[in-house]
């Protein structure tokens, strides 16, 4: 050994009785915290990490690699995840008593990366730990926003939504002309479809048309969305060993991070101020008023509130979020299984029939109004792919290509 070596010798020597060491503390610390029933965990932790190495991977599905745990050890089981002894749940009983009888001892939430730069430092209140600001906020909510007087006011917003959609549809195989069975990617149109609902109902804007996009600001919306929704499923290094997090800097996950919270703000900001121009304009019909202008009403009217202009915008982008996706998620799977199993599907439509008859259109449901309007189909007869794609809702990895006509009276799709 050449004396030039010693000093990285002497270094490597250091860093693996460093993380040794670092490594028995944090096992003794987990076993601390473990008083009475400790739930069973999977074999294979590591180091420092724990057991984060068997939910990584190109290829794994969370759920899924979840659910295979499940199988083996049980409906609940824990995770060492990095400095964080972790607690699965995969039954529904189990859940409920978690979220009713022991809701206090889960009411805090984690502080992530993602919910400090791109959840305004955690002023979402899906974000935010139990407090007397989380308390405040999710008393505005139910009773100003979600309340079923306020909703009532609103409904006119999704039902005249579900019928621009489905006269979308018709108008779209009207223009191939009659007889023909049109191909349309139903996944964009749900999407579309779901966020006029959302951004009207909280912030009092249409962004698309039966064209498509209407605007910039429409795209720029819809992409920050994506992006945030991607961003925010995805383990990162300084949540779960903050010792390690400047790794987060390298990958580039971090930098999107602060594109995307700079591109919500700024869409968000844009649409608060048009708010408050209007306000000071002339006075706002209460049919008129979408969630944003109630929040900045409550903001003006009662002081003692304490809803910043930080609240009000992280209250819009968790509703905008929170009814984007997910919507767009479940009419895309439900489509999808009825059209992999036709039978239910023609069981489906004789049900409406029966009650609703071909005369009419049935209530302004998504699902309902498609179903009973289209015959769908697929494309070439081949069964659709169900192959689910990342992220924290479990999306389709495809999208949703179906072929349609209409199967009730023209006059009922004007």
């Amino acid at each position: 050994m050449e004396f030039s070596d010693l000093p990285q010798v002497i270094l490597l020597c250091g860093l693996i009785f460093f993380v040794t060491v670092l490594w028995r503390i944090f096992s003794i610390y987990a076993q601390s915290n473990k008083n009475g029933y400790s739930p069973p965990e999977p074999a294979g932790a590591w180091p420092i990490i724990g057991h984060l190495h068997l939910l990584l991977g190109a290829n794994k599905l969370l759920h899924r690699v979840f659910g295979a745990m499940a199988d083996k050890l049980g409906p609940v089981f824990s995770l060492q995840l990095g400095i964080h002894n972790t607690i699965v749940v995969s039954s529904w009983e189990v859940a409920k008593e978690c979220f009713t009888v022991q809701d206090k001892v889960f009411s805090d939430r984690p502080k992530t990366l993602a919910a400090k730069i791109m959840g305004y430092d955690r002023a979402m209140f899906g974000f935010l730990p139990n407090g007397p600001e989380w308390r405040n906020l999710r008393r505005l909510v139910m009773v100003e926003l979600l309340s079923n007087r306020r909703l009532d006011k609103l409904k006119h917003i999704p039902e005249s939504e579900v019928n621009l959609f489905v006269r979308g549809l018709y108008g779209l195989w009207k223009s191939k002309g009659e007889g023909s069975v049109p191909v349309v990617e139903l996944t964009e149109r749900f999407g579309d479809l779901t966020t006029n609902v959302v951004v009207r109902m909280v912030a009092g804007k249409r962004y698309f048309g039966d064209g498509g996009f209407q605007n910039e600001e429409a795209r720029r919306f819809q992409q920050a969305t994506k992006n945030f929704l991607h961003l925010v499923g995805l383990f990162m290094v300084s949540d779960v060993v903050p010792l390690f997090g400047w790794i987060d800097s390298l990958t580039g996950y971090k930098g999107k991070m602060k594109k995307t919270a700079k591109e919500m703000d700024g869409i968000l900001e844009g649409l608060m101020k048009e708010h408050q121009q209007k306000r000071k304009l002339s006075s706002i019909d209460e049919l008129e008023q979408d969630f944003m202008h109630v929040m900045l009403s409550v903001q003006e009217s009662d002081p003692s509130a304490q809803i910043s202009d930080t609240a009000i915008k992280g209250t819009c982008l968790t509703l905008l979020i929170g009814g984007y996706d997910t919507a767009m998620v479940t009419l895309t799977w439900a489509v999808s299984l009825l059209l992999n199993n036709r039978h239910v599907l023609r069981k489906v439509q004789d049900e409406l029939e029966k009650h609703v008859g071909r005369d009419r259109q049935v209530l302004h449901l998504t699902l309902a109004r498609l179903l009973h309007g289209f015959e769908l189909g697929t494309v070439l007869d081949m069964p659709i792919d169900m192959t689910e794609g990342p992220g924290i809702t479990n999306p389709k990895a495809t999208p949703l290509e179906v072929t349609f006509r209409p199967r009730l009276d023209p006059s009922l799709y004007v």
